[in-house]
C-alpha cells in the first residue's frame, strides 16, 4: 500500500497513441515530508505521518511544533498531516521526501477529497427528486412530497430524504487508471472524475479494491 497527499489541479484531456481521447484530472502528488513512523512494535499498526504544503509558523501550536522538530520542519510547518496505513512497516526515515514518482502508468488509484460545499438545499437539487406538476392546480413542482403516514404508524422514518446541507463531505473516487506520471512535476493524471474544488486537498493511494491484472 502506497500514497500520498495532494492537491486536485483541475481537469483536462489527453490523447493516447492509440488516438483514444481520454479525460483527466490532473492532481499534485507530493512532494511530502516523513514526519512521523508508526510501527507494529510501539503503535500497534504500520502506517507513515506525511505532511503536505506550508504554513504561516505562528498558526501552529508549540505541542505540533515540537511533534515536527523530528522531521526538522518546526520552522515551516506543513500544511496537512494525515497518515498512510501499510500492511507493514515502512523502511522510509523520519525526514524522506515521497514524490509522484512511486505511482506508475496503468495501475489504479483511489483519490479521497471533500466535495464542494452546496449549502442549504431542496430535494430536488440534492436528492434529484422529480417534484410536482406543474398544471392543474399543482403548487408543489419542488416540494418535498408526502413524508409520512396519517395512521399508522402515524410518524417520519429516520433517514428520510429530506431538504438540508449539501456537499462538504468525504469521498473517495475508486478504481482511478494512472494515464500518466510526471515526476519532474509531481503530477500525476488519472482517468475521471475527482471530488472537490480546484486546489482542494485530496490523498491518493493505490487502489484497495483492483490491482493490475
Amino acid at each position: 500500500m502506497k500514497g500520498l497527499i495532494g492537491k486536485k489541479l483541475g481537469m483536462t484531456q489527453i490523447f493516447e497513441k492509440s488516438g483514444r481521447r481520454v479525460s483527466v484530472t490532473a492532481l499534485q502528488a507530493g512532494p511530502c515530508t516523513v514526519t512521523c513512523l508508526r510501527t507494529q512494535e510501539n503503535d500497534g499498526y504500520s502506517a507513515l505521518q506525511l505532511g503536505f504544503g506550508r504554513r504561516s509558523f505562528r498558526k501552529v501550536s508549540n505541542a505540533v511544533k515540537g511533534h515536527l522538530s523530528k522531521a526538522g520542519l518546526q520552522e515551516q510547518p506543513p500544511l496537512l498531516l494525515r497518515e498512510i496505513r501499510l500492511p507493514e512497516d515502512s523502511e522510509c526515515t523520519v525526514g524522506d521526501t515521497l514524490g509522484a514518482d512511486m505511482f506508475e502508468e496503468g495501475e489504479y488509484v483511489d483519490v479521497i477529497g471533500t466535495t464542494k460545499g452546496r449549502g442549504f438545499q431542496g430535494v430536488v437539487k440534492r436528492y434529484n427528486f422529480g417534484g410536482g406538476r406543474a398544471t392543474h392546480g399543482g403548487s408543489w413542482m419542488r416540494k418535498t412530497g408526502s413524508i409520512g403516514m396519517c395512521v399508522n404508524p402515524g410518524k417520519v422514518y429516520k433517514g428520510r430524504k429530506m431538504p438540508g446541507r449539501t456537499g462538504g463531505v468525504r469521498k473517495t473516487s475508486q478504481n482511478l487508471r494512472v494515464v500518466s506520471v510526471r515526476p519532474d512535476d509531481n503530477v500525476v493524471l488519472v482517468e475521471g472524475a475527482v471530488p472537490g474544488p480546484n486546489n482542494g486537498l485530496i490523498i491518493i493511494r493505490e487502489a484497495v479494491k483492483k490491482k493490475i491484472s
